[in-house]
């Protein structure tokens, strides 16, 4: 009893300094995703894919430094196997619905987006590298690794804390959209730049949710990013062949 009760005041300061670390790097993480947002989608758009992996590198040191590990990050080597084939799943999973929503007459117009067009060399480049390296990489490190292992608590509060910052990350990326892609257009109407951004925080908070399912049910941070590229990619791809053909 006794030895119990010289060992319990120490702890509590060391727990105290955990907490406060880790909402440190909380704050810290957040501020860095703000300005990062300006810089690689207003000020520095040219140097967005080698300044979004250094983001995500940034992050993940910030994170390591809180006392935060590599299992709690979703990058523990023991799940890379089941990660990686959940990815699988779920790329293929994506890929049909895409195919569905290609052939079905209401939901073609989603991919009438002027943003694809161009050469099929940039869509290539658009769809296997600038996605792949310089968005989901950063996105679902920031997202479905660093900020819920910071936020901590029960899975719902730090999915839900992550994938709100995740809908408002998207903001200034939604910014124009409703002029080149006609689904959004129709769904705004006049209401614009507003409604635009709106519609994109609500949607891509509710994918941020699917996304850290995908984190868990894969247990590595693979998953999620094999399903963001998915996603991403083969909708630009398919966006590419629906404005070109």
């Amino acid at each position: 009893m006794m030895a119990t009760a010289l060992r319990t005041p120490p702890e509590r300061p060391r727990l105290a300094g955990r907490t406060l670390r880790r909402r440190l790097g909380l704050f810290s993480v957040i501020a860095i995703l703000a300005a990062s947002n300006v810089v690689s989608n207003r000020l520095w758009p040219e140097a967005y894919i080698p300044w979004n992996v250094g983001v995500a590198v940034l992050l993940v040191g910030v994170a390591l430094c809180c006392g935060v590990t590599w299992a709690d990050l979703g990058l523990s080597r023991a799940t890379l196997r089941r990660g990686l084939g959940i990815g699988a799943i779920a790329l293929v999973g994506v890929a049909a619905l895409f195919l569905i929503a290609l052939a079905v007459p209401a939901t073609r117009e989603a991919f009438d987006d002027t943003r694809a067009a161009g050469t099929l060399g940039a869509a290539l480049f658009a769809a296997l590298v600038r996605i792949p390296i310089g968005t989901a990489l950063l996105e679902e490190t920031a997202f479905r690794g660093v900020l819920p292992a910071l936020v901590g608590g029960s899975w719902w509060r730090r999915t839900l804390v992550s994938s709100g910052l995740f809908g408002l990350w998207h903001v200034l990326p939604s910014m124009g959209m409703a002029s080149a892609n006609a689904a959004v257009a129709s769904s705004v109407g006049g209401w614009g730049t507003v409604a635009t951004s709106a519609l994109a925080v609500v949607a891509t908070a509710a994918a941020g949710v699917l996304l850290c399912v995908w984190r868990r049910w894969g247990g590595h941070l693979v998953t999620p990013i094999l399903a963001h590229v998915a996603t991403n990619s083969l909708g630009v791809l398919i966006a590419w062949w629906f404005v070109s053909h």
